[in-house]
């Protein structure tokens, strides 16, 4: 019996940026895999680091899972986050994704990661916001200015007409520069601001995607309005330990995910003001309609997303079906 070939796809950063995926494709795939997981239709393995040797701030993510359906894969996404990549010109993050056949193992495509993780995180935070913000938001604060900051600002945009978009990060040179290419690409006016706080006061919506090199509780409990929505996720947590004293409602992308040795909450966990019993629910439990998500304007809401595997397959998935449609990519024998 002749064994039959194998063959995987391979989108390279300059494929992905040919095919052109829409902002509206990004949310589309991403509310699917959302829907599935809320459906049971999905395996999600908690994601695991690794740390190389002492006196490199950064570690690699990895992370793993199945979504069925039409995607029909496994797939695995190892990332690296090494916050000091800036002083060479690099990105925060480079990933590769790697897409298996579920059925007997063989690969099947592997494609440059990078960009998909921004804009699947930035996906995961609109879709959030599109279930658990305020009926009509008005002003969006995001701490920030690096890796999945574009993407956040762009699809929560995309959804939203705010009337305030403000941005702040530590160092004036980053923020700066990121105010102008969201300025440039959205056509609106970006508002810099030169501290926390007065990004944060009175904010309906407020991201936290800081890059700490170790916790420290820069976002005040104090400064959130009321009714507000509250995004934090960055791998060394910026936020106090009150902030979930006042939260009518908490949800994740995942429970399995809230152990750990980063995360934004991790603490809260640790110490018991967060567990599986007061979680309100998982973000795709809410997109399938098995829970509620916010059901008043008064509800403080408060959204930690972890990043999801399943996000990384169904957007590759389709970054592929697009990309084959183009003519884009290479095909590689493997066996």
């Amino acid at each position: 019996m002749i064994e039959p070939a194998v063959y995987l796809d391979y989108l390279n950063r300059f494929d992905i940026e040919a095919a052109g995926i829409t902002d509206g494709e990004i949310l589309d795939a991403i509310t699917e895999s959302l829907a599935m997981q809320g459906r049971g239709e999905t395996s999600i393995e908690p994601r695991m680091h690794i740390r190389p040797r002492a006196g490199v701030e950064g570690h690699f993510n990895v992370l793993r899972g199945w979504i069925g359906g039409e995607i029909d894969s496994a797939g695995t996404k190892v990332v690296g986050d090494f916050v000091d990549n800036y002083k060479e010109g690099r990105p925060s993050e480079y990933g590769l994704l790697t897409l298996f056949d579920p059925r007997n193992g063989a690969p099947k495509a592997l494609i440059d990661a990078t960009g998909i993780t921004e804009m699947r995180t930035g996906a995961i935070t609109a879709l959030g916001a599109k279930h658990l913000a305020p009926s009509n938001p008005r002003i969006l604060a995001h701490i920030g200015a690096r890796g999945t900051a574009y993407w956040n600002i762009r699809l929560l945009c995309h959804l939203y007409d705010f009337d305030e978009v403000r941005v702040h990060s530590r160092r004036k040179e980053s923020r700066d520069a990121f105010a102008a290419r969201l300025s440039a690409d959205l056509k609106r006016d970006i508002v810099v601001t030169e501290d926390w706080e007065s990004c944060v006061r009175g904010a309906d919506i407020v991201v936290e995607a800081s890059r700490l090199p170790q916790p420290t509780p820069l976002l005040k409990t104090e400064w959130i309005k009321k009714g507000a929505l509250v995004i934090p996720y960055g791998t060394m947590s910026a936020v106090e330990l009150s902030l979930t004293d006042i939260a009518d409602k908490v949800v994740m992308d995942d429970w399995g995910q809230a152990h750990g040795i980063f995360g934004s909450l991790r603490a809260h966990v640790d110490s018991g003001r967060l567990t599986a019993e007061s979680l309100h629910a998982e973000l795709g439990q809410i997109v399938a309609g098995v829970k509620p998500g916010r059901e008043s304007d008064d509800e403080t809401i408060l959204f930690w997303h972890r990043g999801l595997s399943l996000s990384d397959i169904a957007l590759g998935h389709a970054m592929l079906t697009k990309a084959k449609r183009l003519n884009l990519g290479q095909r590689l024998r493997f066996y």
